[in-house]
């Protein structure tokens, strides 16, 4: 049995103490007043007291009943007050909410998301930044981080999975009629790479060899701190990038990008919503957070 199986005669309990008679507490509670009575005695055979004296007329609470209702009501008034908090704070959400993005992801995908969720709420005040570069939310203020990748310099923060996408490797049909087509991870090395740039180095790729995850240091021809910057120079004929598939998949379906090395090309990676740990989350937090993991199982994120 498990430890908290017995709350439901707790509740009884204090419906009983409250109403002064085990049949105004059966009506409030929606039971017979059999099955209040019932849950009582289980609940004082479990404490070894007797909490109750009955009497075909009336009932009254003993000493040791006396002192335990006091504390069960209370604590069972606690919980109704947080419910009933929570409840109202999420109808009415208020306050300033600072979260931050990827550059390209943030733009395109997550800012109409992040409105839509907004706009039922007048009062609930948002403040977007867009990023690409690794940021320590809690120094800064920050109270809700989207990321892609692994969850390594994340100590303090909670994580909650959203999606996963498919990094996608590909160049404009420009670039690709004036250089060619790589037909290995090996032929990227005689072309032109837009990667990123993080932490004063180029950022690696991540292909797939042999069924194996590995990372690959591509020739950094253009190094690109903002994840829009690479788009925009890779439609633009500058060279080959990769960049997650919902910012990209877009323009490959219009034919402004072509995907190379397709069965090399196929690593995933995770995007999470992350957000400073704390006793209590907030109910703004929380809701964004329930609404977006809505949004991704329904595909909306890519």
């Amino acid at each position: 049995m498990s430890e908290f199986d017995h709350l439901s005669s707790v509740v009884a309990f204090v419906a009983a103490a409250k109403a002064g008679t085990f049949s105004a507490a059966a009506v409030k509670l929606g039971v017979s007043k059999s099955a209040v009575g019932k849950s009582i005695a289980r609940l004082e055979d479990r404490l070894g007291m007797q909490l109750i004296n009955r009497t075909t007329r009336r009932m009254a609470l003993t000493p040791d009943g006396e002192s335990y209702f006091a504390t069960c009501a209370h604590a069972l008034d606690e919980i109704l007050g947080v419910e009933a908090a929570l409840t109202t704070s999420r109808r009415n959400l208020t306050g300033r909410l600072h979260i931050d993005m990827p550059v390209s992801f943030g733009r395109q995908i997550m800012l109409p998301i992040l409105l839509e969720i907004a706009r039922p709420y007048p009062h609930l005040q948002l403040k977007l930044t867009f990023t690409d570069h690794v940021i320590d939310p809690i120094a800064e203020g920050i109270d809700l981080v989207i990321r892609f990748g692994d969850l390594t310099n994340s100590d303090g923060m909670i994580a909650r999975k959203l999606s996963t996408q498919t990094l996608m490797t590909c160049a404009a049909p420009s670039y690709l009629k004036v250089r060619g087509e790589p037909e290995t991870a090996e032929d990227l090395m005689n072309h032109s790479c837009i990667v990123g740039y993080r932490r004063g180095r180029p950022l690696s790729w991540q292909l797939m060899v042999n069924g194996e995850k590995y990372r690959f240091q591509p020739p950094p021809t253009y190094e690109l701190g903002d994840g829009d910057a690479i788009l925009q120079s890779a439609v633009a004929g500058f060279g080959i990038c990769q960049l997650p598939s919902s910012i990209v998949g877009p323009h490959i379906e219009s034919g402004e990008l072509v995907q190379l090395l397709a069965e090399q090309s196929n690593c995933r990676v995770d995007v999470h919503a992350l957000w400073p740990e704390t006793s209590h989350l907030s109910p703004k937090i929380r809701h964004v957070v329930d609404r977006l993991v809505e949004v991704a199982a329904a595909g909306r994120l890519g």
